[in-house]
Formats: structure tokens, C-alpha cells, sequence
């Protein structure tokens, strides 16, 4: 099983962007803003002297705000992902929809296995570019098909 990535460094940019480095290796941006305007816990961080007060948490799992703010590492991956263009598990599962595939059938259509399938709909596990790319590949070739 993959290891979650975990945070190294984080920097702010206003109004609401954070940008981490990844035990992965990758620095991405991460706009948080949708967070912030949805879920009251996050207010504080509307001000941008406070916002930019953000660190790393010592074992590298959240971002951290004065008076107990914090954001997990994970979700915040996975919106920096998607926010890169990188599929995750929101779009794959719209996507095994919009193809009324089940795991089994989108697992047969990727060469991939079921478990994996479940892995990358559920997010525990990132959905490789290749494995993106397959998916609006097959998109394509069934769309022409039914042309």
C-alpha cells in the first residue's frame, strides 16, 4: 500500500493559495478559498495576516493556523492534484458513471484489477497520469463509436 505524501515546506499566497512540497517530491499549488468561504471552522483564515501565519505540523500531516486551524495533508494533495489537472477520485467515479462501468467492468476496460479500481474511487490511492489518460482515451473511442 502507498504511503500517503507528507508535507516538507509550505508558503502562502494570497488571497487563499498554499503552495507544498511533497515527500513525493512535488510542489504544488493548492487554492483552499472553496474551503474557507464553506466551512465556519476556517473563518479565521478570511485574514490574510493570519492566513499567511501557516506551518507544517512536526510529523509533516497538516497545515497549521494559530487557534487550533488545521488542514490534512490528505485532502489537501488531492485537491492540489485535481487543481494541477490530475484526475482524482471525484472524477474517476464520475467518469466509471458517465460509462455506467462498475468496478469490475472498469477494471476489465483498464487491464487493471478491481481492488485497484475501488483504490482510486475511494482516493486511498492517487490515480497515475497513465491511468488518466487511458480513461479519456477509452472516453474517446466509445464517443466515436457511438457516432
Amino acid at each position: 500500500m502507498n504511503k500517503p505524501p507528507l508535507i516538507r515546506a509550505v508558503k502562502t499566497q494570497p488571497p487563499l493559495t498554499l503552495t507544498i512540497t511533497w515527500s513525493t517530491g512535488e510542489t504544488l499549488p493548492v487554492d483552499v478559498s472553496r474551503l474557507v468561504r464553506r466551512f465556519k471552522l476556517y473563518g479565521p483564515l478570511r485574514d490574510p495576516a493570519h492566513f499567511r501565519k501557516a506551518r507544517v505540523d512536526a510529523w509533516g500531516h497538516a497545515v497549521l493556523w494559530p487557534g487550533d486551524v488545521d488542514m490534512s495533508a490528505d485532502p489537501l494533495y488531492e485537491m492540489a492534484r485535481e487543481q494541477a489537472g490530475e484526475w482524482g477520485p471525484e472524477r474517476f467515479a464520475a467518469w466509471m458513471a458517465q460509462h455506467g462501468l462498475s468496478l469490475n467492468t472498469a477494471a476489465d476496460a483498464l487491464g487493471l484489477s478491481r481492488r485497484t479500481m475501488a483504490h482510486y474511487r475511494t482516493g486511498s490511492r492517487p490515480i497515475p497520469h497513465v491511468v488518466a489518460l487511458a480513461c479519456e482515451a477509452l472516453s474517446a473511442r466509445w464517443a466515436a463509436k457511438a457516432a
